[in-house]
């Protein structure tokens, strides 16, 4: 099994599945990004997922199991040159695609094995860029979590989002912090989406 790039670094955010969607609308809000791979568990997460961000103004596309070869091509096509910053995928996308501006990685839903994780944050850190690779992690994910560490050969940093309403759920329950390397970031653009106000800065605890 091999390690994910050195390129990438991770971190986790604890938090509930019913938080998940507006932790995400907040996570972007608020990070500078170049283009942006998010990963659901299931084709009816990818797709209504990707409808919601386009309705908040993102350029988004989705890519999941039930579309035509040609609507996956186009949708990869769209992401590589630049018609969509996001793309909303399942496991399908973990392999195969090849576009070098990905600056970020979000595990919206935690994958099933220690190498579906390896592979999709694979996608981000290439070409000697570095990238980051963000995963949500509800309280069943705690073994899958454990695995990768082993992986990784460190305790992922655990994260949360300042200002942000967790609704009574208290992140800092999750495993206590261990910092990890390579959190260097590179300069990435902003994607260009209808200006909205507000946003959550994320801060390590």
């Amino acid at each position: 099994m091999l390690a994910p790039a050195k390129t990438v670094s991770h971190a986790l955010y604890p938090v509930t599945d019913g938080l998940k969607k507006k932790m995400l609308f907040a996570m972007l809000q608020d990070t500078t990004t170049s283009r942006v791979l998010i990963f659901t568990r299931t084709k009816r997460r990818a797709r209504f997922l990707a409808q919601d961000l386009d309705k908040r103004g993102y350029r988004v596309s989705a890519l999941q199991g039930n579309m035509a070869q040609n609507r996956r091509q186009a949708a990869i096509n769209g992401f590589r040159d630049g018609k969509y910053d996001i793309l909303v995928a399942t496991d399908i996308a973990a392999r195969g695609i090849d576009v070098t501006e990905i600056s970020h990685v979000i595990n919206y839903d935690m994958p099933d094995t220690v190498d579906a994780y390896t592979h999709r944050i694979g996608r981000t850190g290439r070409a000697s860029q570095t990238g980051e690779a963000y995963t949500f992690s509800v309280q069943k994910d705690e073994a899958m979590v454990r695995e990768i560490e082993k992986v990784l050969g460190m305790r992922i940093e655990r994260r949360k989002l300042e200002n942000f309403d967790y609704a009574g759920f208290k992140p800092e329950q999750a495993p206590p912090r261990q910092a990890s390397s390579g959190q260097g970031k590179s300069n990435r653009s902003r994607r260009r989406r209808r200006p909205s106000s507000g946003g959550s800065r994320r801060r390590a605890y």
